[in-house]
Formats: structure tokens, sequence, C-alpha cells
């Protein structure tokens, strides 16, 4: 009766089974996995969110395929002002409901049935659902790790074959924090001309950087997977009340070979629930219009985004000025409490990271990332994500979430520490 692309496994995992149990026997729970900005205790202007989708204007229904133009050029604006990209026309601009629809639509766009698109690994793992839905398969190239990520040009070149029409690149990567380097942006423009292939990046995360070299002050020293905590910059605090000020190389303008940027307020501005997202093409110029052309028709077919939210688009791209603030002020106090307590035992070890809301945990292999994540709930009442969520390539790797507010981080890793249980 159902499409095979639906055949999923749909039965509860074992973590969300031990999580339910522990719940349901009264235990509170420290999410050291949060994702959602909306519930650690953020600051929002309550009165200017919810005054801007009380325009007048909603009550006019005016569908215009790639979203209304008003909207559409305050994305623009803000490409321009805290990325530095000066001539990025509206019209090269589609808006979407989420990141995903904003996928869907490119996967329409760039693939038939069967079809191929590389993804990193590890990487975010909706990818594959996404891809499922639209009938096109992954094919994986490995993000490696030495003194930092790095994009393994040598297995994207294996990967690729006549069925592939795409790179996906996440930048920065989740969940690694990992940066496209400047060279790296250089070779995989060559690599998709030569094989005449789209790259498709998402950077959602894209303003959350928090490596010292990226102008943040907190940084890393010595060697391998190892990180210890330095101090601060005094550039650090100018930084965090200027998100402008912050790096911000966007592919939003790689003209070299036809790209589809996907961000949107959910990490924007911390508004995951307001649903606004977008695509911007970029690239030959020829190559452009033909893109923006079909992908008017794959949005008009859907159906534009609700008036009252993108009327409100203004004035909730500017909430990001605060809560970017708030966010990467909780970045920068869990990732150096982080640090604190790792200096103080050798079992763990966090793994550099250069941008985003999450780190990466090295833990000895004594069992299964799944089996330690349902330990750590059951015996400590820790949640935490193991590595295999990630697709990364063994066990040994636990994926944290860096927003938690500071006394349920500072807990919950006293208490996966003290499990783990190697003091100096």
């Amino acid at each position: 009766m159902f499409s095979d692309r639906t055949n999923w496994k749909l039965a509860r995992n074992r973590l969300t089974e031990a999580i339910e149990q522990a719940r349901a026997a009264g235990a509170r729970i420290l999410d050291l996995a949060a994702s959602n900005p909306t519930r650690v205790a953020l600051t929002y202007d309550e009165n200017a969110i919810l005054g801007a989708l009380a325009s007048p204007r909603s009550l006019d229904y005016d569908p215009q395929p790639k979203g209304l133009l008003r909207a559409r050029e305050a994305v623009a604006r803000y490409y321009r002002d805290d990325h530095g990209v000066l001539d990025l026309d509206p019209e090269d601009i589609v808006l979407t409901t989420s990141t995903s629809e904003g996928y869907s639509h490119v996967l329409r766009l760039l693939c038939n049935a069967g079809d191929e698109l590389l993804v990193p690994k590890p990487s975010y793992p909706l990818f594959e659902f996404l891809a499922d839905l639209q009938d096109v398969k992954l094919v994986s190239y490995p993000l490696l790790y030495d003194h930092g990520w790095q994009i393994d040009f040598h297995s994207l070149e294996k990967a690729v074959t006549r069925r592939t029409r795409g790179v996906v690149v996440v930048h920065p990567n989740n969940p690694t924090g990992s940066y496209v380097k400047a060279s790296e942006r250089a070779q995989l423009n060559a690599f998709c001309g030569e094989h005449d292939l789209a790259l498709i990046v998402d950077e959602v995360f894209l303003d959350y950087e928090v490596d010292a070299d990226a102008g943040t002050g907190m940084g890393h020293v010595g060697t391998g997977a190892l990180a210890r905590p330095v101090e601060r910059s005094s550039t650090a605090t100018e930084a965090e009340n200027d998100p402008g000020s912050r790096g911000g190389n966007t592919f939003a303008a790689n003209n070299e070979v036809l790209s589809f940027t996907l961000s949107g307020l959910s990490k924007i501005s911390a508004l995951p629930q307001v649903k606004v997202a977008w695509i911007v093409t970029s690239g030959p110029a020829s190559a452009v219009t033909a893109a923006t052309a079909r992908l008017e028709v794959i949005a008009d077919t859907y159906l534009s985004m609700n008036a009252p939210i993108q009327w409100a688009v203004p004035a909730l791209l500017e909430q990001r000025r605060s809560v970017q603030r708030q966010l990467l002020l909780r970045v920068h106090q869990n990732l150096a409490e982080l640090d604190r307590q790792l200096s103080g035992q050798k079992a763990c070890q966090r793994l550099l990271v250069e941008g985003g809301w999450y780190a990466v945990l090295r833990v000895p292999v004594t069992r299964s990332d799944e089996d330690l994540a349902i330990e750590l709930v059951r015996e400590k009442s820790v949640l935490v994500h193991p590595g295999h969520f990630y697709d990364f390539p063994g066990d040994g790797y636990l994926v944290l979430s860096l927003i938690p507010t500071a006394e349920e981080f500072r807990e919950g890793i006293q208490r996966l520490l003290e499990h783990q249980g190697s003091p100096l």
C-alpha cells in the first residue's frame, strides 16, 4: 500500500525509550543535546516579534512565487550588512517555509529519480529523509580530523559518477562546527566546474563563529584532538556586540559555479517556530537565470508562505542583533566551562570547533556510543547525542549542545565526566 520511499524504520530508538523511562520514573534530565533556542532561557523582544505579525497588509492575498519583494529585500540587506554581499539581487532569492523545503525545491530542480548528491559525513541526519522523499540517492564523502576538520577531496573525486548532480556542504558543519576554508572553496568550485555539478550550501549556523582565528577570542592550543582553553582576547566583547564584525564568508556571493545557499530565521534570529527560510541562487549569469526561472515554478506550485510571516520578515531579521549576542555569549561561556572541566581529567578530549552550537567530545571506546548515551541517561540523568546519530566513522564520539543554561551545562558536564571516571 505504501511507497518504498517511506519504508523507514519507525520504531523508537533505544535512547528515546531510555529517556521516556527515566522521565516516567520522575528523573529530571539535564539536556546537553538541546537544540531549541526558545527553551534555553534567552530573552526575546516579545512586543516587537508579536507586533510584526499584526500587519493589516496580511489581510490581502498577494501570491508571489518567490515571496514578497519586501521580505526578499530584507534578506538581501542581511547579506549586505552582515556579510558584505553588496550586489545580491532579491530576484535571486526564493523564500521557503524551512531549509528542509528549500532542500526539497533544489533536489526537485537538479535531480531525476535515482540521481545522486554527494554529502559530508559526519553531518546532519535529516539529509537521508529529504533525499528519500525526492527519490535521490546520497553518496557520502568524509570530513577528516587532523588538527581541525577538512574535506577529503580524494574521496570526493572517487565518489562522483555520471548520476551525480551536486555537492552538499554545511558551512559550518553540524555537528563538527567546521567552516569550509578558502582553499577548500576554491577546490570545490574547481571540482564542481570540472564535473558540471551544482553546489548546495547550508549556512544556517554561519553567524555563530567561536574560534579565536575567526575573531571571537575563544580558541585552542595543543595538538590532535586535545583542546585546552586560552584567554579571551580584547576583541571578544566587541565581536559579541556587533554580529556584523564576525567573518561571514558566505557562499551567497559564490559566482564560480551554480550555487544554492540555504539559510533562515531558525538559527539567524533563533526563531524556529516562525518558519522563514530561503534559497539564494548564485553563479554564472546564464545558469542563475535558468535555475531561478525553474525554482519560481516549483515554488509557485507549492504556493507562497503565509502573508503575516512574510510582512514580518524585516522585523524578525532585526531580532538577530540581540539574540545572536546572547547565544554567542552562551556558547563562549559553556565552551570555556567544558574546557575547564576537561583540564582536570585525561579520559575525554574536545575536538576543535570553529562555529555553530555544538561540540564533539572524544571518549574512550569501551562500549558503543549509543550504549554510553543510554547509560548517561539512566545513571546520571544526562542527555547527549551519540556520534552515530551524525554518521561518525566509529564509536568514541559524543555530541554536546553549547546552548543550555550555564547552570545546566556545568552540572551536566560534571556528571558526564564523573561517569567516565578518569581523574588526573
